[in-house]
């Protein structure tokens, strides 16, 4: 299991648009096998099964609303990038989990950044999308209820590396190998199936590797046609799709990567690793 912390964001669009591997639709609900976990207090202000019968882009809504209603509250650099987004991909290998699983991975790990606090009935508000293979979404706001700005945890990559450590024992997952250059000793020729590795994890570099400069600029187009009149608005969600696919391609490389590198009854951590912007500012 790798749990990864993005870039942080004004709006959850980017993130949501990610969790879901597509563009966030006003049409299409999301279920409840979707979207696995959120804000308890959240049921406070709702009718039963409320949530149950809310779009893509209402959930966006409610996790934007912070930001609009308390326009003051910003974060210690003096900003409002106050949306972050864990992503956490389970090994290849792993057996396929069910909803209540994917449920208690989503509130150990919100609970590990700080997003939510048992008790805390004026927390931050988050959810967590379970929409594509073998991973896991968490996105939250850090303006808590009251406007106070949540500040996450100053340890926070090692509090959620070792909570997945935690999970997978529990729930008996596969931990997944150290990051190709760390676990290499000196004077050790590394394998064939090593070296095929290394050239698929540079393919799949989220910071250096060139499918993420392609689908940088990919996105960075994206943006600007949407801006430009004449070019209709067809032409930005087709580059975003083609975007999405490139970064599927990445994710299935990466992937393949750590399969190759695993040995049966490994159990390493692996340290989390904040993902690059893209070109346009936006997370990938």
């Amino acid at each position: 299991m790798i749990p990864r912390l993005n870039e942080p964001s004004v709006t959850p669009h980017g993130p949501l648009d990610e969790a879901l591997g597509r563009v966030v639709s006003a049409e299409k609900v999301l279920s409840k096998d979707t979207v696995v976990a959120y804000w308890p207090a959240l049921d406070a202000y709702l009718l039963d099964g409320e949530t149950s019968a809310w779009t893509a882009a209402q959930w966006a809504e409610h996790l934007e609303d912070p930001l609009l209603e308390h326009p003051f509250a910003a974060g210690p650099a003096g900003d409002r990038m106050a949306v972050v987004h864990l992503d956490v991909r389970l090994h290849p290998d792993d057996r396929r989990l069910n909803g209540a699983e994917w449920s208690e991975i989503a509130h150990r790990f919100a609970r590990a950044a700080g997003f939510e606090n048992p008790g805390d009935t004026a927390g931050c508000r988050w959810i967590a999308v379970q929409a594509r293979p073998g991973r896991l979404d968490v996105i939250a706001n850090l303006i808590r209820l009251d406007g106070v700005w949540q500040d996450l945890p100053t340890n926070l990559p090692e509090r959620l590396a070792a909570e997945a450590r935690r999970i997978e024992q529990d729930l008996r997952l596969i931990a997944p190998a150290p990051a190709l250059g760390r676990r290499r000793l000196a004077g050790v020729v590394p394998d064939a199936s090593t070296q095929l590795a290394g050239v698929l994890a540079q393919l799949a570099d989220e910071r250096s590797g060139p499918l993420a400069a392609v689908r940088a600029l990919v996105e960075h187009t994206a943006h600007r046609a949407a801006l430009q009149p004449g070019t209709g608005p067809d032409i930005g969600h087709r580059l975003e799709l083609i975007a999405h696919r490139l970064h599927a391609i990445q994710q299935d490389l990466d992937a393949t990567a750590t399969h190759l590198t695993t040995r049966p009854g490994q159990a390493l951590a692996v340290p989390v690793v904040p993902a690059a912007r893209a070109a346009d500012g936006r997370s990938p």
